[in-house]
Formats: structure tokens, C-alpha cells, sequence
């Protein structure tokens, strides 16, 4: 049943919908990757100003992260409730692509410049319009209770949740709201149920040869610096010693069960030029999903080994950088089941025939053949939790509590968390065929195609948040299951506590716009300058 102030909010977003689908657009065209999210939080931090919140800038110790609040007393005296929601907006290296139907980077840019891939322009949007849904029904019916709407940077790195989590924003809400773009069974249209994300750790190991004129001294006499002499391996040495090692290694590290994986991206490698001096600095990331923390911290304690011999090979010193640890996620029955209330109310995405044209000119341009129905029918298609909780376990052990990662997981330790997914568009495939990946990432930049998701999700947020703001039982349902569950609620003998204990790592060299004499560019100049 839809009360009045949901009639309001789901009204709203479809008179708004023309402005969600430009907003979406406008991030999706930044494409702005993990740490250097700067146009996007400044367009957020605008947008939420302008709609009346208080805005925290630079949220602990995060440049490109905020906190917004907005709070409607309607002549409450008492404590009111406090309803979370995100946004996240960064892209990936490597994955620019124009919100078009053919393969092409977007204007001015190469290939390798960020792009949105999952798409993360439309899940802050997404979760942008449910917000001001919700703040218009709260006004128009009287409804009590203050909206919290965080900037998340950086969730590719797994970034800026682990560290929120441990300066406490997420405390003291009645309910987190978390919402992902999804595109396969059985985490199409629906809600995660038992089995969340995992764990998370990713680490940068820093190369520094900083003394090389050590390298082979027994005796004390000089070494020569000469073109023509011998010299320390350097930095550069390392990193690829470290790389093949840990290649090589990797099934010494983990049993082979439970589902897990290693990342890794060189960040720095050496000098512009070359010549016969000691590469002076090299660093590495590597990021691992895992299902449980134990997991995370053996093969932490494998690539330390790792890191540590290579350098002493090489004439190195090695320094370890934290980028994330971000905890396994906690389940919520009763949060799952007001958001599937919501989802069942909105129902699933539906394309019409504009988005499907635009769909098969994607496929000829992909080299296959134009579908009369070209996305597959799941994204259609709502699945209980339940029923997408039994097909994801049919591949898992029993013993293995958690599967893949996000790092959503961090809020589950402090409030009442739901986690639920929209389809975004996906195109049925031939037989014995698969689509280049700028295919998906087009798709979630064409309004036609990404609209109807956006619109699902932005009411499915209102919906939910709505439920927890008037129905204070399905509110206390929540929290006494978040209490239940972590036996005493934040502090509680199975509570986890947030394992982030680094500072915010924004000084490495990640990738990112820049701007010269020759105007903006991705780090990586364009092939045709």
C-alpha cells in the first residue's frame, strides 16, 4: 500500500525525471576516477546547497567526499528519525567511452581517459532523486525526520567508506539505504538477502631507492657513477620483481575455495626518460576481495613477504600504504523486506521502443545481428530476495558466509543497511559471441537506455525511506535485528569494528585529468596530439 506521502515522492520523480536523466548525464561526461572526483562532488555539493541541505565539504579528510543534512521538525519535540543515503560518482581508467552507439572515446579525449562502467553516474542519480523525493513528501505531509545524503569517492579503490564508517558518519541513522546498478541473475531487480559482499583490502607497496650508492659496497671504497658502472637494480626493478612473485605465488596463498581474487595496477614506474641511474621510486596497488577478513590478512601477510624480498634484491627500501580495509557486509531482514515492498510497488524497469532502436544499433556496430528484442528478458524481470538468494548460493559453499565486494559492507556495521539492485540495460547474446566492453559502458550513458533504471531505482529509494520515516514499527523491526544480529548494536560482542586505521590515501598518483599549455587532457596525452 502507497500512503500519501509516497503518491507525492513517486509524483515527483516523474515530474523531475527530464532533470535526473541531464543530471546523469552531466556526471556520466565528467567521468572522473577514484580520488580526483572533483567537477562531480562540486556539482553535488552545488545541487544539495541549492536544495536547502547543509553540506560538509571534504568529509573526513576526503577532498572529493561530502555529508549533507536536512532536517524537517514538523513540531516533533522528540527524537526524530534520521534516514541514510549515497551517492557514489567515480569512474574508471581505461574505459572512456561517448554516450553513443558505436566505440568512440568522449570529445577531446582518448580511450584510456575514465569512464563510467558500472554506471556510477547513474546510481548517485538514482539515489540523488530519491532523496529529493523523499525531502518534497516530508514538506508537502508533515513527515519529521532528517535526511542524510553522503558523497562517496574512490568505491572502485573501495575508498571513502571504510574511512566515513570509522569517523562515525554513519552512526546514529535508522536506516542506511544502498543501491547498485545490476544487470545478471539473480542480483537483477531485487534485494540481497543473506549472503552480502565480502571483505575487502587493497594496499600500495612504495619502492623508494633512496641510497644507491650502497649497492654491492663490502669495503668501503667508493662506487663509481659512471655511464659504464655498475648500478643498483632501483625501483623500477622491484616493482616487476614484486609483480612476477606474487603472480607466481598466488596459489600459495589462499586454498582454492570461497571465491576470492587479486588486483593489481602499477601506479608509478621510474623516470620520464631513461638513462643509467637507479630508477628512485616505483609503487604498485593491489586490491583483494575475499570473504572474510582472516582471508584478507594471509594474503596480506604473503604479499608483505613478497614486497619485502624484493626490495632487499634490488637495493630498496619498501614502504606499505593502506587504500582500503573494509569489513564483510551484515544482513538485514527486515530492511530487506521494506525495499522489496517498495520495488514490488514501483516494479521492474521497462524500455521502450526508442531505447530498443538505439539498442540495435548498438548490436550491428558491435558486429551482431539487430534483435527485435535485444535486452534480456531479467531485465524485466523482478526476483524475490529469496529466489536470487538460492541461486547465488547453488555456486558457494556452505561454510562461505559472504560473496564478492563492495564497500557498502562498512555501513551494515553501523545501521540497519539494505542493499537492492535495478537492471541496467544489457543486450542478449548470440551464441558462442560476447560484446566489447564499451557496448555497457554506452549503454549506461544513453539517456533512453539508462533512464528507465534510474527512474525504478529513485522511487524505490523514496519508497523505502518514506516507509522508515512514518512506519515506526518496520523501524524498530530493523534496528532490533541490527541488534540481534551484532549482540548489543555498535560496540557489541559480534560487532566488527571498522578496521580503517590510515589516513585517506589522496597523494598517490592516480590517475586523473590534467590541465596545460595544450588544455585539458586525461594523464595519458591523446594519440593525436
Amino acid at each position: 500500500m502507497v500512503t500519501a506521502a509516497g503518491t507525492s515522492a513517486l509524483g515527483f520523480i516523474d515530474e523531475h525525471t527530464a532533470d535526473l536523466s541531464a543530471s546523469a548525464q552531466t556526471i556520466f561526461d565528467f567521468g572522473e576516477t577514484a580520488w580526483r572526483e572533483y567537477r562531480s562532488a562540486d556539482w553535488y555539493v552545488r545541487r544539495l546547497k541549492q536544495e536547502g541541505f547543509d553540506v560538509e565539504i571534504g568529509s573526513a579528510g576526503m577532498p572529493t567526499a561530502f555529508c549533507a543534512h536536512w532536517t524537517n521538525k514538523a513540531g516533533t519535540t522528540g527524537r526524530s528519525p534520521t534516514i541514510g543515503i549515497y551517492a557514489e560518482y567515480d569512474a574508471v581508467p581505461g574505459n572512456c567511452q561517448a554516450a553513443a552507439t558505436s566505440k568512440q572515446p568522449r570529445s577531446g579525449l582518448n580511450e584510456h581517459a575514465g569512464g563510467h562502467t558500472d554506471p556510477h553516474s547513474g546510481l548517485g542519480i538514482s539515489s540523488l532523486g530519491g532523496l529529493l523525493a523523499t525531502k518534497a513528501a516530508m514538506e508537502k505531509h508533515g513527515i519529521a525526520g532528517t535526511l542524510r545524503f553522503t558523497g562517496e569517492p574512490a568505491e572502485k579503490v573501495r575508498g571513502s567508506k571504510p574511512i566515513h564508517a570509522a569517523k562515525g558518519y554513519y552512526d546514529g541513522l535508522d536506516g542506511m539505504i544502498s543501491f547498485h546498478p545490476f544487470y545478471m541473475l539473480p542480483l537483477c531487480n531485487t534485494v540481497r538477502w543473506d549472503t552480502h559482499c565480502g571483505a575487502a583490502y587493497s594496499m600500495i607497496y612504495r619502492f623508494v631507492c633512496d641510497q644507491p650508492e650502497l649497492w654491492g659496497l663490502s669495503d668501503g671504497a667508493p662506487i663509481p657513477q659512471s655511464h659504464s658502472a655498475v648500478r643498483a637494480p632501483g625501483a623500477n626493478d622491484a616493482l616487476m620483481m614484486m609483480y612476477m612473485a606474487s603472480k607466481a605465488l598466488r596459489d600459495s596463498m589462499l586454498p582454492h575455495q570461497g571465491g576470492w581474487s587479486i588486483s593489481e595496477a602499477i601506479l608509478t614506474a621510474g623516470q620520464a626518460t631513461a638513462d643509467n641511474l637507479p630508477a628512485g621510486l616505483a609503487e604498485i596497488q593491489y586490491m583483494m576481495r575475499v570473504p572474510t577478513i582472516a582471508m584478507a590478512e594471509q594474503i596480506t601477510a604473503a604479499l608483505d613477504r613478497n614486497a619485502e624480498h624484493a626490495a632487499a634484491i634490488s637495493g630498496c627500501r619498501v614502504e606499505r600504504h593502506w587504500v582500503c580495509k573494509s569489513r564483510p557486509g551484515l544482513a538485514n531482514h527486515a530492511m530487506a523486506g521494506i525495499t522489496w515492498d517498495a520495488l514490488n510497488i514501483v516494479g521492474a524497469p521497462r524500455w521502450g521502443e526508442a531505447a530498443k532502436a538505439i539498442a540495435r544499433e548498438i548490436q550491428v556496430s558491435a558486429g551482431m545481428e539487430a534483435m527485435a528484442e535485444p535486452f534480456i528478458d531479467e531485465c524485466e524481470q523482478l526476483v524475490s530476495p529469496q529466489d536470487a538468494e538460492a541461486i547465488l548460493r547453488r555456486d558457494l559453499p556452505p561454510s562461505q558466509i559472504n560473496s564478492t565486494s563492495d564497500d557498502y559492507t562498512d555501513m551494515t556495521w553501523h545501521a540497519p543497511t539494505v542493499r537492492f539492485y535495478v537492471a541496467r540495460p544489457a543486450l542478449k547474446t548470440p551464441k558462442g559471441k560476447s560484446y566489447p566492453s564499451w557496448v555497457m559502458n554506452a549503454l549506461g550513458g544513453i539517456p533512453q537506455t539508462i533512464d528507465p533504471m534510474i527512474v525504478c531505482a529513485a522511487k524505490t529509494v523514496a519508497l523505502t525511506a518514506l516507509r522508515l520515516l512514518e512506519d515506526e514499527g518496520a523501524r524498530r523491526a530493523a534496528k532490533d535485528e541490527f541488534i540481534k544480529r551484532t549482540d548489543g548494536g555498535i560496540g557489541g560482542s559480534k560487532w566488527i569494528a571498522p578496521l580503517c586505521d590510515y589516513d585517506p590515501p589522496i597523494h598517490f598518483r592516480w590517475p586523473e585529468y590534467i590541465t596545460t599549455k595544450r588544455g585539458t587532457e586525461w594523464w595519458i596525452p591523446n594519440t593525436a596530439q
